[in-house]
């Protein structure tokens, strides 16, 4: 197990898998909807050329976080 990271952190291309939201309210509800749960593996896709929004992959749909809501998101690298 590696030291949890927050998703704005991440590398282009990595895979985590998420262990914690700080997240609360309406926000939290649409993430989880949308597969941020603890456990799910996402993969991170492309970053926009200013840095904000991020797309990622979670349940083999593509989402796009601005830096507010990728910043409150911690996951842990696989290994390849």
């Amino acid at each position: 197990m590696s030291t949890p990271i927050r998703l704005l952190d991440a590398k282009t291309g990595t895979k985590l898998r998420l262990t914690k939201l700080e997240v609360t309210g309406v926000l939290r509800r649409r993430l989880l909807d949308l597969g941020f749960v603890p456990g799910n593996v996402v993969e991170v896709l492309q970053k926009s050329p200013l840095g904000d929004p991020t797309a990622f992959r979670v349940n083999n749909t593509t989402i796009a976080l601005r830096k507010e809501e990728s910043s409150m998101i911690y996951a842990e690298l696989l290994e390849v």
